[in-house]
């Protein structure tokens, strides 16, 4: 399998433990101390970086670090949008769009190779 693509299915997990870490506890865990949250979101987040280190590493052989930066960003909106609609419950409004826009902007300009 090409590094690109092991790099970039290693982000797309690494970030839904990130996006889990992150705002799961918004959910499920809002009647806790902040420190309980803390506590099982960095149990989370040891999935996410048992990913995200591998994914980066085996990335950056084949990508530069802006490339691999902006391909992490796009990867990241891509799963937090559906985590926000769907798990939590929030609602699509066209921001995540002007986002994306700005995010293709990203890409193209690191990835056109120039």
């Amino acid at each position: 399998m090409p590094p690109v693509l092991v790099t970039a299915t290693l982000l797309v997990l690494s970030n839904v433990f990130m996006t889990f870490a992150w705002y799961g506890h918004l959910k499920h865990l809002n009647n806790r101390t902040w420190i309980i949250a803390a506590l099982v979101s960095w149990g989370i987040a040891l999935f996410e970086y048992l990913l995200q280190v591998p994914a980066n590493r085996i990335g950056h052989g084949a990508m530069t670090l802006g490339q691999l930066k902006i391909l992490q960003e796009v990867i990241t909106l891509s799963v937090f949008v559906p985590f926000a609609i769907l798990y939590m419950k929030e609602e699509l409004t066209l921001d995540y769009l002007w986002a994306a826009l700005c995010l293709a902007g990203a890409v193209y300009f690191i990835f056109r190779g120039g």
